[in-house]
């Protein structure tokens, strides 16, 4: 009797896709500030929308830090205080 013969394709693109998925991931764990491209990207919304709807709120407000005419925001708190203006949206 012959023994079964098992293959194993590799899909190294989906491989490469969720490397640099989990990289990114720990890369936004370890980061300080984000600027308001970066939080456009984070959350998926434009940066108008961010600007017209969530960076006004006193939640988001007290972790802008400004520099001349640029504005960065702590990407921890940030994030948290944009997660719970999301959750109030249920």
């Amino acid at each position: 009797m012959l023994p079964p013969k098992v293959t194993i394709e590799i899909d190294e693109k989906a491989i490469q896709d969720q490397i640099e998925k989990q990289i990114q991931s720990q890369v936004h764990h370890q980061q300080l500030l984000a600027d308001i491209n970066m939080l456009s990207e984070i959350t998926c919304m434009s940066v108008r929308y961010l600007e017209d709807e969530i960076l006004p709120d006193p939640r988001v407000k007290l972790h802008e830090r400004r520099r001349n005419r640029k504005r960065w925001w702590l990407y921890k708190p940030t994030i948290e205080a944009i997660a719970n203006i999301v959750d109030e949206w249920q």
